[in-house]
């Protein structure tokens, strides 16, 4: 894993910025036309490069500011209606565009998963009657959409191993929101370990929103969820998260439902 980006901008500030300074300095004493051009110019990109980092700091800051009043709606709703089983993640098969993000999230335990003929056609319904749960827009679905963007491809044309190989990448060095991720899978189940990520307040926020966080996790465990799902073309939930603050680190536990078992 590369070092992070915005430390390297921030170092390579303040040391730019002293080189500057120290010439504009040196140019006054001395005379020197030369010198000042120099300061000038390293002055310059000194401040170009604090102000990226600062301008990242500002992105991460703003998140929970822009984001969190629509989590607290849908949690809100959950509480309502009296939802607080796991979501369960589509795979495009059971919808009827194939690039959509959705989640069935079952009334109670007794609710089962339904089958693709039961969601097909019904996907942009909130209420499932048969059986009975509600189909919704997952709180990570317009970022999958910006990972596909930024990966100039569609999930439902890659697989498992595309995922594994492609999303540190496209997340440390590409969007730039996490410092290291790793992705692990064993059997049915795919742990993802995220440090550093600047999504890291909104998910402490949204870890507060029992109902939501539960069922269909923070924003960014949600838009992985959705990206698995596309691309194994199996139902997907979120099992386990965990927010470890020593480290600034978010560990995440997903299964994948095996189709035998879909609908039993």
């Amino acid at each position: 894993m590369r070092k992070n980006n915005i430390n390297f901008a921030k170092t390579s500030g303040f040391i730019t910025l002293a080189l500057g300074a120290a010439s504009l300095i040196a140019s006054i004493l001395y005379n020197s036309q030369i010198l000042a051009f120099i300061g000038l110019g390293l002055t310059f990109w000194g401040i170009i490069l604090t102000y990226i980092q600062t301008e990242e700091y500002v992105k991460g800051s703003l998140l929970p500011a822009t984001c969190l009043s629509a989590l607290e709606t849908l949690n809100q709703i959950m509480e309502e209606l009296g939802y607080k089983e796991k979501a369960i993640y589509l795979p495009p098969k059971y919808l009827t565009d194939p690039e959509a993000n959705k989640a069935y999230m079952p009334k109670n335990k007794e609710s089962k998963l339904p089958t693709p003929e039961q969601t097909q056609g019904k996907e942009n319904r909130v209420f499932l009657q048969n059986p009975q749960g509600i189909i919704l827009t997952p709180p990570g679905s317009e970022l999958t959409k910006l990972f596909e963007k930024t990966l100039e491809t569609n999930f439902t044309k890659v697989d498992l191993q595309y995922l594994q190989l492609n999303l540190p990448k496209l997340l440390i060095e590409d969007l730039e929101i996490a410092q290291n991720l790793d992705v692990t899978v064993e059997n049915n189940k795919v742990n993802v370990t995220i440090e550093n990520s600047s999504y890291q307040s909104l998910t402490k926020e949204a870890a507060k929103l029992s109902k939501l966080y539960e069922s269909l996790g923070c924003p960014l465990s949600s838009a992985i969820a959705c990206a698995l799902a596309k691309a194994t073309g199996k139902p997907v939930t979120i099992e386990k998260q965990q927010i470890i603050d020593e480290n600034k680190t978010l560990k995440i536990e997903y299964l994948l439902i095996e189709e035998a078992k879909a609908g039993q």
